[in-house]
């Protein structure tokens, strides 16, 4: 039997197709990215990947040519940024540098007006937050903090949890995006909630990477072999996705970085410091905050925050 050959599709439906993806593309909002680190590059790869027009600054500015090659835009400011694009996401690696970028010469503060949209990815601590949104709001603009759960992978895969505070109307905005870069948004209140819960992952996070560095420098040790240990935890009520993932390359001595030890020690110094403020105390996180900082003066800021390892077994 001879099948007949599948009917041509006409060519005014592919004019029209051509139409509406044009028209799709049209009706997404111009997008700006600040900062090219991990996980900015990977979130903003995402977001040129799902066809919005997005423009990039950086303060080194060759950390946008990968994605400047893909049709990026790129500016010279983050003022520029701002003034060109509908809604702006930064995320950067510390309250310092999320200041800068607001405060400093030609930053966000200076192309804020009446309307403008400014969403700030970066892990920082609640006062941090609250100054930049108080500045933001101040010319007209409008806020919205959403620091991240996850690291390197997820963000490549689009599978953050994303955690948001501030003004509603912008996270109503900035959904399609969210979309885009994470699996989940969490809209938590008012700006400094999403600062504050942040902290309280990433702290959970720290101790217990700390804890499966000392199970497994105390099994060594004592005769035990390392690939064992993670076997009997992979059945047992402490698998997770954490040990996973993290042990059998700690066991390798691969310390490649998905999220650095530099910023992990960030993030445990600033949620012990919230305790303080709080009047929670935090003897645990205390105490692993002490070994982070350890593993930092060794050396180890750079690599993935699983190299406290390397402190802990000496």
């Amino acid at each position: 039997q001879v099948l007949a050959p599948a009917p041509r599709k006409p060519a005014s439906s592919a004019r029209e197709s051509s139409k509406r993806r044009r028209e799709e593309a049209m009706a997404k909002p111009t997008v700006g990215y600040l900062g090219m680190g991990i996980m900015g590059s990977a979130m903003a790869n995402r977001l040129i990947d799902a066809g919005f027009d997005v423009t990039l600054w950086n303060r080194t500015k060759e950390r946008c040519d990968p994605l400047k090659a893909k049709g990026a835009k790129v500016a010279d400011t983050p003022q520029a940024v701002v003034e060109a694009c509908d809604i702006v996401f930064a995320c950067t690696s510390d309250p310092e540098s999320a200041r800068k970028v607001v405060f400093g010469e030609g930053g966000v503060l200076a192309g804020i007006s009446a309307g403008k949209k400014y969403v700030d990815m970066s892990t920082v601590d609640e006062e941090c937050a609250i100054e930049i949104a108080t500045a933001i709001k101040s010319k007209g603009g409008l806020f919205l903090e959403a620091p991240v759960s996850g690291s390197k992978a997820p963000a490549v895969n689009g599978q953050l949890v994303i955690l948001a505070a501030g003004d509603e109307s912008l996270r109503n905005d900035a959904q399609p995006c969210f979309d885009v870069m994470g699996k989940k948004t969490f809209f938590l209140g008012e700006v400094g909630a999403g600062a504050r819960m942040k902290l309280v992952v990433n702290m959970v996070m720290a101790v217990n990477i700390e804890a499966l560095s000392e199970g497994l420098a105390l099994g060594q040790k004592a005769g035990l072999k390392g690939s064992d240990i993670m076997a009997v935890l992979e059945e047992g009520a402490l698998k997770s996705p954490l040990y996973s993932l993290k042990g059998p390359k700690m066991l390798e001595g691969d310390y490649a970085p998905n999220f650095p030890l530099k910023h992990q020690q960030k993030d445990i110094r600033l949620a012990v410091d919230l305790g303080q403020k709080v009047g929670q105390p935090l003897p645990v996180a205390a105490a692993a905050n002490e070994v982070f900082k350890a593993a930092l003066a060794a050396g180890q800021g750079d690599a993935d925050m699983s190299a406290i390892f390397e402190v802990v077994k000496r």
